[in-house]
């Protein structure tokens, strides 16, 4: 009796504790990184959203036969390409969001799911795309109004509307800050990921 209880006792001592829900201790900081790289995102994004969402700039033209001054406006309306990042900046903030309320909550509550991570994961590689891509085409845009294309005899405009360049150049580069934010996101899930499959 007293061997049995013996090694009962030695089994119970042996025997391995479960391991966190986290995977790791490197867990704590990935979830706690890319709670702040959602808030980070959440907050480029809002402000790209504002500056774009004002450029406007109204300029007298004089018309020397007529002798008046005709004005003429410069929005971000005039352009697919900007409308285009208008709506991807859109959709961003409100996925930025509620990706970064859900993540408030898989940390207070317990460790995130394989599953979760790996849904996050695509929808991170999906806006960053969209992101990209907007920011690409408006970039594009912001250029020729920069600089003008003599090939295809695109005046420059940024030398006239310079209050309405500034807002499309500043949106452009915080939409590219974005784009990086949400590469960054998708390399931390698919971390996350590879530490659970070990």
């Amino acid at each position: 009796m007293a061997t049995v209880d013996a090694t009962t006792e030695s089994g119970k001592a042996a025997a391995p504790h479960p391991a966190p829900a986290g995977g790791g201790g490197g867990g704590g900081w990935c979830s706690v990184a890319e709670l702040a790289l959602r808030a980070l995102l959440f907050a480029v994004t809002l402000a790209a959203l504002v500056v774009l969402a004002t450029a406007k700039q109204t300029v007298l033209f004089p018309v020397p036969q007529l002798r008046i001054a005709v004005p003429m406006a410069s929005k971000f309306q005039d352009s697919p390409a900007l409308i285009y990042l208008l709506v991807a900046l859109c959709v961003t903030c409100l996925y930025s969001l509620l990706t970064a309320l859900a993540s408030l909550r898989l940390i207070s509550a317990s460790a995130s799911t394989a599953k979760t991570l790996f849904l996050l994961l695509l929808l991170d590689v999906f806006y960053a795309a969209v992101m990209a891509s907007a920011t690409g085409s408006a970039g594009g845009v912001a250029w020729i109004g920069l600089k003008g294309n003599t090939h295809t005899r695109w005046s420059k405009i940024c030398d006239t509307y310079g209050k309405f360049c500034r807002h499309i150049g500043s949106s452009v580069i915080l939409a590219l800050i974005a784009s990086i934010i949400l590469v960054i996101l998708a390399v931390l899930n698919a971390h996350s990921l590879y530490r659970r499959s070990r």
